[in-house]
């Protein structure tokens, strides 16, 4: 396989490396990192997702920074080809406020050249919009979602972008770039601030070169691609026809197409899937629920990486494998994303140690082998190396067309900006099983909206039973973000909007305007 680059990265390359990514959560703090690095030789990786990053600024930046750029200088001694990735997270904390802004991003910025810190409060949204403030106890957790639209904000991404790519980084993950553009119409300024990025990755990185994605299904302006290529997480649906906590993966899977960065074309971009993680557990006492119920919280009462974790082995190395079959049939330009390491948060694992025998505490998912070189592994390397074995032949004798359903918004862009529409936009909640669907099912095709034009989607449904349901509008299906109550979307399930049916037969009308003012609903009992 060709893992050749320099300046640019051509198609087929691309995907040799999406083709031997695995998620590498953290790895520049691990204490297993002898073992973590014979297991990556073993296994052939060459792109380790997530390798650094942080949520909350939990270290002074400067140990972080330096931790990063060791754990990358390790990794290249042992292999040149593999790409390390470095998250800069749609998340800012009152301690950016220890540090001093560089000179140089003052100047890539246009600002005035002087000594100064990073100031919290002109990088946060103004208005406080619900959900998008925190406010916690102690500097490094008090803080909220940055508004890219501010300069402030914009230039603290190009500081931690730039960091990275000084330490060797070629790859960064954007996190949830739907949520910190909710004020940047069109996407403007953040097209602005990956101009910089790369431009400074151009001169400044190993190769020339730094691909960036998010978690998105893409973002396409005039035709031409934000994101080299894009990423998201595996969608589910419990499995209650089984005995235990079984899952199956539902088909989404759209992404978007167009110039890449690079300068190359594609109907659609390849991407990553990945088994995600939001806190670990859902639910709090799961004893409490009925199986139904635990169904219907996520994954189990779950999230996606714990409830993989919390699995036998021999059903971890079963679903491995059913991921990656599914992946190569179901969604023909995705590639697995396999877990290497990932955080369980409070989801973690009482397990007993193989150096020394005693009960402890793992807090991390990792596939190493159990042994007392990675005393709390989960022992699935020799799975992984078998399924990446199998190759792409599944994917070529079986693998399904992309999805076409069109309901009406194909090759649309907004007049004023350029920013290419969703094709695909669905509205989910407690109501769906009123009109034919699973219910939270962000991915239904029984709840699509229509678009009609002029931005807008809509869709309307008879809701039998009078009552009180709750509502979200996805985008593309992805709970990255989701639409209720105002313009500003949200990440995950939990941020509804309320209708109230009062009669029986009540037809329900759902209109959503991209870039507007969120979803409207209207209620006819009449």
């Amino acid at each position: 396989m060709d893992f050749t680059f320099d300046g640019k990265i051509s198609k087929p390359v691309l995907e040799n490396y999406l083709s031997r990514a695995v998620t590498a959560a953290g790895l520049y703090e691990s204490d297993t990192l002898e073992d973590d690095l014979r297991v990556l030789q073993k296994i052939g990786a060459k792109f380790l997702g997530r390798a650094s990053g942080v949520w909350y600024m939990e270290e002074p930046d400067e140990e972080h920074f330096e931790k990063s750029r060791l754990l990358a200088e390790r990794v290249h001694e042992m292999d040149p080809e593999i790409i390390l990735q470095a998250c800069v997270f749609e998340m800012v904390v009152e301690r950016m406020e220890e540090v001093e802004i560089p000179l140089p991003v003052l100047r890539a910025f246009g600002q005035k050249e002087e000594r100064r810190h990073f100031r919290l409060e002109d990088t946060l949204f103004p208005g406080e919009p619900k959900d998008f403030r925190h406010q916690r106890e102690g500097k490094d957790k008090n803080g909220g979602i940055p508004d890219l639209s501010r300069t402030e904000a914009a230039m603290w991404f190009y500081y931690r972008a730039t960091r990275y790519i000084d330490c060797g980084y070629e790859a960064l993950h954007m996190g949830q770039v739907h949520l910190y553009t909710a004020n940047d119409h069109g996407m403007v300024k953040t097209v602005e601030l990956f101009d910089k990025i790369r431009k400074y990755a151009a001169i400044h990185g190993r190769r020339h070169k730094v691909l960036m994605d998010a978690h998105t299904h893409g973002v396409s302006i005039r035709g031409k691609l934000l994101f080299d290529y894009h990423a998201m997480p595996f969608t589910r649906v419990a499995l209650l026809e089984e005995e235990g906590q079984k899952l199956v993966l539902v088909r989404e899977g759209f992404s978007e197409g167009g110039v890449n960065p690079d300068g190359w074309s594609a109907e659609a971009m390849p991407y990553l899937m990945e088994y995600d993680n939001w806190g670990g557990r859902v639910v709090e006492d799961p004893e409490k629920l009925t199986r139904q119920e635990l169904a219907a919280r996520d994954w189990w009462g779950y999230d996606q990486i714990a409830w993989f974790a919390n699995q036998p082995e021999e059903e971890r190395n079963r679903f491995l494998e059913y991921t990656y079959r599914w992946t190569e049939i179901s969604n023909v330009n995705a590639y697995f994303e396999v877990p290497f390491r990932r955080m369980l948060s409070d989801a973690w694992i009482e397990t007993e140690r193989a150096d020394n025998g005693c009960r402890d505490i793992q807090h991390f998912y990792q596939c190493n082998r159990k042994s007392p070189a990675c005393p709390m592994g989960f022992s699935q390397e020799d799975i992984i190396c078998r399924i990446w074995g199998q190759g792409h032949s599944l994917r070529e004798k079986a693998g399904n067309p992309p999805l076409v359903f069109d309901h009406g918004a194909r090759e649309v862009y907004d007049e004023k900006t350029g920013y290419k529409l969703p094709e695909r936009v669905v509205v989910y909640g407690s109501f769906q099983p009123y009109v034919g669907a699973v219910r939270d099912d962000s991915n239904s095709e029984v709840t699509r909206m229509y678009y009609v034009g002029n931005n807008t989607y809509v869709l309307s449904v008879v809701i039998p039973f009078p009552g009180e349901y709750n509502f979200g509008v996805s985008t593309y299906g992805t709970l990255s973000a989701t639409y209720s109550t105002d313009r500003f979307p949200r990440s995950g399930s939990g941020h509804r909007g309320i209708f109230r049916t009062e009669k029986e037969n009540a037809a329900v009308r759902f209109t959503y305007e991209f870039m507007g003012e969120g979803v409207k609903v209207e209620v006819f009992n009449d």
